[in-house]
């Protein structure tokens, strides 16, 4: 643990020399590198968005819950068929946020079934691309509403910056679900 202190007190302190160290001049750093408030450092900016030290000395406590730790499968979160679990840890300390159900082969093919009888079966097929289109946007306003929690959560869960999660992951994924909605009304089957 206090390996682990000294590690994140090291690169905060040399994150910290980076930025604040002064360019030559300001055409010495590239326009794409340089901060819109016209501060420099060496490489200004991005160290700041994808820098791998955080920026407070202690880390701090997510303000989200983890929900749920099972798997999901055919609708319903559901334990894992052999009753195993793994720990997440967060990174930044080693403590464990949560034990997550742990999926092995029993448990990919009950997914696979579920799905395919899904697909094959359920709403989803018999659904105009206009339908289709409307639940991915829906999706895509739902990930925009809780942007901040799903960054907090994969900031906690994996150590990336917060700001990288927040403000460049988390919205690429509801444009991605966007562009999806916009692709369905391109296909053959459109016009149903």
């Amino acid at each position: 643990m206090a390996a682990a202190a000294t590690r994140r007190a090291a690169s905060s302190l040399a994150s910290r020399c980076l930025l604040s160290r002064p360019a030559a001049s300001p055409a010495a750093v590239p326009s794409a590198l340089r901060r819109a408030d016209g501060a420099r450092g060496l490489l200004p900016g991005l160290l700041q968005r994808f820098g791998t030290a955080a920026a407070a000395e202690e880390p701090i406590s997510p303000s989200v819950q983890v929900g749920e730790t099972q798997l999901l499968i055919n609708g319903k979160f559901v334990d894992a068929a052999s009753g195993k679990t793994f720990p997440t840890v967060d990174p930044r300390t080693g403590e464990v946020i949560a034990r997550v159900a742990e999926g092995d082969a029993e448990d990919v093919d009950r997914a696979v079934v579920a799905a395919r009888k899904a697909f094959d079966e359920g709403p989803w097929p018999r659904m105009t691309a206009y339908e289709r289109s409307r639940i991915l946007l829906r999706f895509a306003d739902l990930i925009e509403k809780h942007n901040d929690d799903i960054a907090a959560l994969e900031t906690w869960d994996n150590g990336k910056p917060y700001e990288q999660a927040a403000h460049i992951e988390v919205p690429m994924l509801a444009r991605l679900m966007r562009y999806y909605a916009g692709e369905s009304s391109l296909h053959p089957d459109s016009n149903r």
